[in-house]
């Protein structure tokens, strides 16, 4: 148990974690079950300030993740879908990923590597994303020396379960439907 926390926010975490436990068992039921959900209503976030898109380049994001993610307004609108399912660990995963590719000098890849691990990787990590055990040993002996790719094989196994699982539920969404109207 972690020094300095006192019980009852680590009885909340543990609560929080079952509550997304089984909204995510509920998601994966039929289709007709998604529809007695009851959606978390925060402000949802706007779309980055960037162009929207032609309902052409909106059409192709149904079959191609890479697409949806290379455009800012097609990410910032799965973002918020994400955000109002409490399911966004696995598109900040990927994206913490990209970031940690684009590092340089070995001592911020270092310390960049034991942030996504302690953030994303690690059991009970605030942000866990769900990956099986050999992945997560796989990246743990990468993590020894950190590289470029340390991160490879968790990222792709966390795009595959968004392309077959978050993305085919945000192009159901509303989200998604408004924008092709």
């Amino acid at each position: 148990m972690c020094k300095g926390l006192a019980a009852l926010p680590h009885s909340c975490l543990e609560r929080a974690k079952e509550i997304k436990i089984k909204l995510g068992i509920l998601l994966q039921k039929p289709d007709s079950a998604v529809d007695f959900v009851i959606p978390y209503n925060e402000k949802p976030e706007k779309p980055a300030k960037t162009q929207k898109p032609s309902l052409d380049e909106a059409l192709q994001w149904r079959d191609s993740l890479d697409k949806l993610l290379q455009n800012n307004y097609g990410l910032a609108s799965f973002k918020s879908f994400l955000k109002s399912e409490f399911s966004e660990e696995n598109l900040e995963f990927w994206l913490a990923c990209e970031d940690y590719k684009k590092i340089k000098s070995p001592a911020k890849m270092a310390e960049k590597a034991k942030k996504i691990y302690e953030e994303f990787i690690q059991t009970e990590a605030p942000k866990e994303v769900n990956i099986d055990h050999f992945t997560k040993d796989l990246t743990m002996k990468n993590l020894m020396e950190p590289s470029l790719s340390s991160f490879d094989v968790a990222q792709k196994r966390i795009y595959a379960l968004m392309e077959k699982d978050s993305l085919p539920r945000f192009v159901r969404s509303e989200f998604y439907q408004e924008l092709i109207k």
